[in-house]
């Protein structure tokens, strides 16, 4: 069996990490990174199960990892929440070897030994109240080498019934605040321009210690500390825990990104109860004027699920004039699926058609698609310092990058290149994209 090893990655930002840990973890132990599926012994798939479909890939992925087995000796894996969603059920692919959960990764060095040595499977899904890696510096794979992720958390404790991540990624527990900001500082000076601090409810980021307790606004600011050309960014935000001293120091700190993702969900107290997301409309918009009180320029994006469990009609309609009364910059939305093991699907009939469904979906698209269009009209003029990306997908004489509030803008490439700041005015846009025309290169001396 050759020592390389390929990673797939799905889902997001937090699971692009935990593959980075795993090599991190790997290389130590003597195995080598795989460029490609074709040249690795060792091929693992780090998996998301939040949706159904999620899932259905990666089995069409494993059907294609057997037949490469078929044509030569490869060991496979499947890591990460669809590894403890599944657990044993996994192994009844004829592709998979191993199967690890995501606070195992560890073990992998000594689960490969063991298959090598012979055994004819493996399998550790044990969740922790203790493990965050703090300890291991993870093997950065971003292409652009100017923006990283950093977890400063893992797990949930918020239980809400539609939501599988914290039966496949356990309860909540910190990392020390001293190797974030380490790690973070170790990035910069890498060349890495913007750091992300990722948790599933980043709020309530919490280390005691016997000196004194740390906030997630004290790790912020720490964090934006290191230097006044990295820029900070997190996500994600809870309405329940966002305290005013995060939003503070955001506007504190001029290099903590002024974008704040604070899902809401539904705009129906019922909804919202039956979600389990412990607020109701009232402190969601209680959160949202205090942010624009104290940052006026902040951006607001926000979740969005459509046809929950029950939802009538006026319900649906509340979602919406909650949105026209926000007017969130961009929205994530989705029609609900049911996920199994949770508290929706173990309770509450998955009773809305899916018609239904789609059509509320469709007119929440709509309207949103509608705003982000007026919002961003209103930047046509305005000037922005963004940070350089990359090159435009669309035109190589392009370059792309974002504004504070994580607005992309595609300008004309110039003298500029990736990791500079430069200044943008707005020209024209679209309900996603900023036009830009390219000024000067801003230094932060």
């Amino acid at each position: 069996m050759s020592s390389k090893v390929f990673i797939e990655t799905y889902g997001c930002q937090m699971n692009v990490y935990d593959s980075e840990l795993v090599m991190s973890i790997l290389t130590r132990a003597g195995y080598e990174t795989g460029s490609s599926l074709e040249e690795a012994g060792i091929i693992l798939v780090n998996t998301c199960s939040i949706r159904e479909n999620a899932e259905q890939r990666v089995f069409g992925r494993l059907d294609r990892f057997l037949q490469e087995k078929k044509k030569r000796s490869v060991t496979v894996g499947v890591l990460g929440c669809m590894a403890e969603h599944l657990k044993e059920k996994l192994l009844e692919h004829p592709a998979v070897d191993l199967v690890a959960g995501p606070d195992t990764y560890r073990r992998l060095p000594e689960m490969l030994g063991n298959l090598c040595a012979g055994a004819k499977s493996q399998i550790d899904v044990l969740l922790s109240k203790e493990e965050t890696y703090a300890d291991i510096l993870p093997v950065k794979t971003t292409d652009d080498g100017i923006t990283a992720f950093i977890s400063i958390m893992r797990g949930c404790n918020n239980m809400c019934t539609y939501c599988i991540v914290p039966y496949v990624r356990g309860r909540e527990r910190s990392r020390d605040p001293f190797t974030i900001v380490q790690e973070a500082r170790g990035l910069y000076e890498k060349g890495f321009r913007e750091i992300n601090l990722l948790g599933q409810n980043v709020d309530s980021y919490l280390w005691r210690a016997a000196d004194g307790d740390i906030s997630f606004a004290d790790l912020l600011k720490m964090t934006a500390e290191i230097a006044p050309d990295l820029r900070v960014r997190f996500s994600t935000s809870h309405p329940k825990d966002m305290s005013d001293d995060v939003i503070s120091v955001m506007a504190e700190y001029p290099n903590i990104c002024k974008h704040i993702h604070l899902p809401v969900q539904s705009g129906s107290d019922r909804m919202l109860s039956k979600m389990n997301r412990k607020y109701d409309r009232a402190r969601y918009m209680d959160r949202i004027h205090k942010i624009r009180e104290i940052i006026p320029d902040a951006a607001i994006t926000t979740d969005v699920i459509a046809g929950f469990c029950t939802e009538t009609e006026e319900e649906h309609k509340m979602t919406m004039s909650l949105m026209e009364e926000v007017r969130f910059d961009s929205a994530f939305m989705f029609q609900y699926s049911e996920r199994p093991d949770t508290l929706a699907s173990r309770h509450f009939p998955d009773d809305i058609p899916l018609p239904v469904k789609t059509r509320r979906l469709n007119e929440i698209i709509e309207l949103q698609n509608g705003i982000s269009l007026e919002c961003n009209r209103k930047h046509i003029g305005q000037t922005f310092t963004v940070l350089v990306e990359g090159t435009s997908k669309r035109n190589k004489d392009e370059l792309f990058g974002r504004t504070s509030g994580n607005k992309v803008c595609i300008f004309p490439a110039g003298e500029f290149k990736a990791g500079d700041y430069a200044e943008v005015t707005v020209t024209g846009c679209t309900s996603a994209t900023l036009i830009c025309s390219a000024g000067r290169r801003v230094n932060h001396d």
